[in-house]
């Protein structure tokens, strides 16, 4: 651990990141050759008093602080590494909540934000959205093990999940993340640890799931089309569109409104609205 380099290291990516790389405006009179300190503090979701003193080498962060100032400074897979290493924090394992995700995704990101868009593993566990999938969606939710996958939260009732969708369609999303699952399954090495944790445990947890999976189906799901209900918008008829990793262990959804409908006007509406509840002032 040498918290000291930890802090030198930091403020030297700091200086490398422009604001238009993490979509932020760089606005007149700023007088650091890269992002400022509340900046980084921003976007990884901390205070600016804390990462202050990461900087001064005077605090430890923790894993989960790690992984949001690699993402917020757009490191490398070797300089996120090195500063969990700085940090003396075990790696990361490869998948997981905490994975790493490549710049060429943020940036990707970062050039979709007048549509929700995210990035997530092969097993659906979600990694970092835009300001507008933070608004259809809602924030992603900090979860460790099986229970961060999006296929485990929809099999075992989360609510936070099922509700998003009309019931009607439940039958079709079911079918179709288990299918992308197997697939995802296949393309990891025989007995993953952890996709054969998830997959056991859903199969212990969801008769449904055990009956689907049961089945064998296999399709990679490269697009889509949804029906998202939003509380204060009502229906949004988007479609779901995907760009996979090289190692297809990571996958970039963004969604475009489905001509004909009033979604692309809803789209507008939930940029200005953000995370805003309308139900509350009625």
């Amino acid at each position: 651990m040498n918290l000291t380099e930890l802090g030198a290291f930091v403020r030297s990516r700091r200086d490398r990141v422009q604001p238009s790389d993490v979509g932020l405006v760089a606005g007149p009179r700023r007088r650091v050759p890269g992002l400022r300190r509340d900046e980084v503090a921003m976007l990884a979701g901390a205070s600016t008093d804390y990462y202050i003193e990461i900087e001064r080498g005077g605090a430890q962060p923790s894993e989960q602080m790690l992984t949001a100032l690699a993402r917020a400074l757009r490191l490398t897979s070797d300089e996120r590494d090195h500063l969990y290493r700085l940090a003396g924090r075990s790696l990361p394992p490869s998948g997981g909540s905490s994975a790493h995700v490549h710049p060429a995704m943020f940036d990707l990101l970062d050039r979709l934000a007048a549509m929700p868009a995210f990035v997530c593993t092969d097993l659906h566990v979600m990694l970092v959205q835009n300001r507008l999938a933070d608004a259809l969606f809602g924030p992603i939710v900090p979860a460790t093990g099986p229970g961060a996958s999006f296929i485990h939260q929809w099999f075992t009732g989360d609510p936070r999940v099922r509700t998003l969708y009309p019931e009607d369609d439940h039958e079709h999303h079911s079918r179709t993340l288990v299918a992308d699952l197997r697939a995802a399954v296949g393309r990891r090495s025989p007995g993953d640890q952890e996709s054969s944790q998830l997959i056991g445990e859903l199969e212990q947890r969801s008769e449904e799931f055990a009956r689907l999976w049961a089945e064998r189906e296999v399709a990679i799901r490269r697009t889509d089309r949804k029906r998202i209900r939003h509380p204060s918008l009502g229906i949004l008829h988007v479609n779901c569109l995907n760009l996979l990793s090289e190692d297809c262990r990571q996958r970039l959804l963004w969604f475009t409104p489905v001509s004909g409908t009033d979604t692309a006007e809803k789209l507008e509406l939930l940029a200005v609205l953000g995370t805003q509840d309308l139900r509350a002032e009625v």
